[in-house]
């Protein structure tokens, strides 16, 4: 089942290199969900795996964000006990920003045109008829 959170990008950890062949990455969203007249803050930590963990790396801390994920759960058993895991495995994330060039990446100018660079100086030619 896929699942998906719009939300702040909090903290964002390095990639951690588990074995030959097993790396994740986490990171933790700021959800805030209004209640009436209360404000409830989730902090919600999701990882990536594999060729995943590099999801992230287009983004910043306080980038808005939709993640979509799936819920893992894992039994792991040792010494006769009995453990529990849930992880959120997120497979895609996406800028909510209103940056269409996503995380990180300047906006393009408000005139709806983008601004070349300027010229070299002692390299301007000004051939134009007019």
């Amino acid at each position: 089942m896929n699942f998906e959170l719009v939300g702040k990008l909090y903290e964002i950890f390095p990639t951690e290199q588990k074995s030959e062949r097993f790396r994740k990455r986490e990171f933790i969203m700021e959800n805030s969900s209004n209640i009436g007249d209360r404000t409830i803050t989730d902090y919600v930590k999701f990882q990536s795996t594999g060729d995943k963990c590099d999801l992230l790396n287009k983004f910043k801390v306080g980038d808005t964000v939709k993640v979509h994920f799936n819920i893992r759960g894992n039994k792991w058993e040792n010494g006769g006990k009995v453990s529990y895991f849930t992880n959120l495995d997120a497979w895609r994330i996406e800028s909510q920003d209103n940056n269409p060039y996503g995380g990180g990446a300047p906006a393009p100018s408000s005139d709806g045109f983008d601004t070349p660079p300027p010229a070299p100086e002692g390299d301007f030619n000004d051939d134009l008829p007019f």
